[in-house]
């Protein structure tokens, strides 16, 4: 096993997903929206996609004296969440079904706290052998919240719709594709 300082990214595919997703929903509204809200919404865009960016930069590190989960310093003073905890203050973990029938698991601390374990972190299995190794607590029950092809459909969804829009938006800029004067609704 690893020591030292390990990080794990969110995974690349749920970070994809996330942000395609994103663009997918707001990158319309701009061309779609009345004359006088338009350039409220192309300022607004680039601001909500930093957010979104700054969302999926949670990043876990394993250290030799403990785990911290948190978000890089040029996000980290607009996200305030996060947590660290040293291995020995560790006192196990505790399941906790989800609604949509999954489960997640938190890290009990001695104080009696408890803290969200990350499930969507890049190498997921490299960082849950470490997290048994250093912590000493049994790891093999747990698996990633969801099941990767719900992302991978997702994904597909989300660039089907961006490439859509992409057609629209090349129709309605080389006059291809004209919207009536009463809009689309």
């Amino acid at each position: 096993m690893r020591t030292g300082t390990s990080t794990y990214p969110m995974a690349p595919l749920i970070r994809f997903t996330l942000i395609s997703l994103y663009l997918a929903l707001v990158l319309p509204l701009p061309l779609l929206a009345p004359p006088h809200l338009q350039t409220l919404l192309w300022a607004a865009l680039p601001l909500g996609l930093v957010l979104v960016l700054a969302l999926v930069s949670e990043q876990v590190e394993l250290k030799d004296t403990g785990i911290r989960v948190g978000h890089p310093r040029w996000c980290a003073w607009l996200l305030r969440r996060g947590w660290e905890l040293n291995w020995d203050q560790i006192t196990g973990l505790t399941p906790v079904s989800t609604s949509q029938g999954g489960r997640v698991y938190y890290v009990r601390s001695g104080d009696g706290s408890a803290y969200l374990l990350p499930q969507r972190v890049q190498a997921f299995g490299e960082f849950l052998g470490r997290f048994e190794q250093e912590a000493g607590i049994d790891t093999s029950s747990i698996g990633r919240i969801s099941p990767p092809w719900t992302y991978q459909l997702l994904a597909g969804l989300c660039t089907a719709m961006l490439l859509f829009e992409a057609l629209f938006a090349w129709a309605l800029i080389s006059g291809r594709w004209v919207i009536p004067s009463g809009g689309l609704g």
